[in-house]
């Protein structure tokens, strides 16, 4: 990982997730969690603000050590216990059925093997419990769609591999993971980037 990847993209998006236009739509993903929670793709900690007080336990993987650092007001500003436990969504360092629930925002849209990651999810979440996601992916608009895919080798260069591309309700379902609810829309700005789905799953019981 060169200098770019480790110092740059971090902070850019650290600046991009904090978007005020983005809060809304965190704190519809954060409803109704509780208990312990595995957070994959933690950032720079936005997500914290907006986490129900019946969460207690915040396990959060986050492959950037500086991402981790920039969260460090929001992390101590939060009432839940919050531990760095994993750098990668693909393997977590926590046992079968350890948590409540989890909560992905803007991750799938980045890492190498989604459904791997989902897998791990439905791993450490107990049977019966919530898996709640925001991501970003591909447009229903034929026109802003059209700009994705030219877009995407760009983007995916420029931010450590992101796509504008995929389809997250689609990713879940695949994973065998039951979307129970989801809500989608544009967050404001240019449309490519900013087309969002937020939404529940469930894991089986």
């Amino acid at each position: 990982m060169g200098f770019y990847a480790r110092q740059v993209v971090p902070r850019v998006l650290n600046w991009a997730g904090g978007a005020k236009a983005v809060r809304p739509w965190r704190e519809k993903a954060c409803e109704g969690l509780a208990g312990t929670v595995v957070e994959i793709g933690f950032g720079g900690g936005h997500n914290l603000a907006f986490y129900p007080p019946a969460v207690t336990t915040v396990y959060a993987v986050e492959p950037s050590s500086l991402a981790w650092r920039l969260a460090a007001r929001r992390v101590q500003r939060c009432p839940a216990t919050v531990t760095r436990v994993g750098l990668v969504g693909e393997s977590v360092p926590l046992e079968d059925a350890t948590c409540d629930a989890a909560l992905v925002t803007f991750t799938l849209c980045t890492v190498a093997d989604p459904r791997r990651v989902l897998g791990e999810v439905a791993r450490l979440v107990r049977p019966g419990g919530s898996v709640h996601f925001l991501e970003h992916g591909v447009a229903p608009d034929l026109g802003v769609a059209r700009w994705q895919r030219r877009l995407d080798p760009l983007q995916g260069r420029l931010f450590d591999g992101c796509h504008l591309t995929r389809d997250p309700r689609a990713l879940l379902e695949s994973a065998g993971l039951a979307v129970t609810w989801s809500e989608s829309g544009y967050v404001g700005g240019p449309r490519p980037w900013t087309y969002v789905t937020v939404g529940v799953a469930s894991t089986s019981a």
